[in-house]
């Protein structure tokens, strides 16, 4: 039976599902986000630190920090989780609104902690179970009322802990990370020019003005290149099929690949084995 995935987005707060074992990765969040797991297990890894949720559990992810994580169906043949993301443009208004004039963020020191795993509250529970009638019925909630469970999820956050005071409302300029770092470590994600940016605490013309300074190539152009580089060196010490190796390293289409791999090494992914380690 094929795996199905069933995303729900109403503007932010998303219902994930699926049946079978299936399991979905991302490499980062561009915003910050609020996790609830209904059934199945939910992982979180950021470098050698990893958080396991179960059923009933929650946890806090900043924003523009790499992580994996990985939602596998449980006992019962299902993954549901419900995530809550805060995006910049809310996180203002409310902090404009609620507490711009209380001067706490200097009495807070300030914590470099990425993920945070919740203890379980009656508040938390019932966030995310108000928000499940709308999931399984289908229908859409008001803009309103997201923006009420919006600010609800902001208190309970701070209820909890004030160390999320400094991490919710940060809006000096976003913290910029190494590109060539970044891309190195995530050049076969499908991801846009548009999130790579993000992903890298820069906005669009700044990643192009900034990527110009390290290479003479196009963001684009170099992503293909490093592809194509990854899948010359993979099948010099490795008898991987072509078939496999064009996802591995990043492209979405067979004929693509090929056709640029020809065009860079004079000769087809498919002849290199027959030729015995080609050189191109």
């Amino acid at each position: 039976m094929k795996d199905h995935l069933d995303v729900l987005n109403y503007s932010g707060i998303f219902l994930s599902c699926f049946s079978n074992n299936q399991t979905s990765c991302v490499p980062t969040l561009k915003d910050h986000t609020l996790i609830y797991l209904c059934s199945g297990e939910h992982i979180i890894v950021e470098n050698n630190k990893k958080i396991i949720l179960k059923p009933g559990e929650s946890a806090f992810v900043r924003k523009n920090h790499r992580l994996t994580m990985f939602k596998n169906y449980g006992e019962n043949g299902q993954y549901k989780g419900i995530s809550i993301t805060f995006q910049r443009k809310f996180l203002r208004e409310f902090y404009n609104a609620q507490w711009k004039h209380q001067k706490l963020q200097e009495s807070i020191t300030p914590t470099h902690q990425n993920i945070f795993k919740l203890n379980n509250t009656p508040d938390l529970k019932s966030l995310f179970e108000s928000l499940t009638p709308y999931f399984d019925s289908g229908v859409e909630p008001t803009k309103d009322l997201i923006q009420l469970k919006l600010q609800e999820g902001i208190h309970i956050l701070l209820k909890t802990n004030m160390n999320f005071y400094p991490i919710l409302f940060d809006f000096t300029e976003p913290w910029k990370i190494d590109i060539l770092e970044f891309l190195n470590e995530n050049y076969t994600y499908d991801l846009s020019i548009s999130e790579i940016a993000s992903y890298t605490g820069r906005s669009l013309a700044t990643f192009k003005r900034d990527f110009s300074k390290i290479s003479h190539l196009p963001p684009q152009k170099w992503l293909i290149n490093k592809r194509l580089e990854a899948a010359y060196e993979t099948l010099k010490s490795s008898k991987i099929m072509v078939n496999d190796l064009y996802t591995e390293v990043g492209f979405k289409n067979l004929s693509h690949f090929q056709t640029a791999f020809k065009k860079k090494y004079g000769f087809t992914p498919a002849s290199f084995h027959k030729s015995g380690s080609m050189k191109g």
